[in-house]
């Protein structure tokens, strides 16, 4: 088992943060421009035990995504597991964190095995490239849009 970890610093209230997150159409918003994200689902309230269904397409490759809300905890924590994806493991935990002088902690952290046994293991090292391209464009907008407020 892998993990990922990205972490920034944000002005704003930790509940702000934590909304921003909750609201589903906020990952097409924070979701590179190379991958399209179509979220499946009609209308999805994030609650424990709901199912998020997605498609996303990078690269002309379609790849769908059933996301259970493992754990929901106001205004602390969010955490995903995949239940439908490329990977043979995926749990995101979404961790929000109030600090002094106005600011919050977004902390990602994804656990991961990739598919295909020991062979996929070898393209670790793309996966963690990949997730740092794209955890690293999810932090940039996130702070944007919650500091432009």
């Amino acid at each position: 088992m892998k993990t990922y970890e990205k972490t920034t610093l944000i002005k704003c209230d930790v509940k702000e943060l934590f909304d921003f997150h909750l609201d589903v159409e906020n990952l097409k918003v924070i979701s590179p421009k190379y991958i399209q994200v179509t979220l499946l689902n009609e209308s999805f309230i994030p609650k424990e035990g709901e199912v998020l269904r997605l498609k996303t397409v990078k690269n002309f490759l379609t790849i769908m995504w059933e996301v259970k809300i493992a754990k929901l905890q106001s205004p602390n924590l969010l955490v995903d597991l995949a239940i439908k994806s490329p990977f043979a493991f995926w749990e995101h935990s979404h961790i929000f964190t109030q600090k002094q002088d106005g600011f919050c902690e977004l902390r990602d952290v994804v656990a991961y095995k990739a598919p295909f046994g020991v062979i996929g293991s070898i393209f670790d090292f793309v996966i963690e490239y990949e997730l740092d391209k794209m955890f690293t464009f999810r932090h940039k907008i996130t702070k944007e849009k919650l500091e432009e407020k």
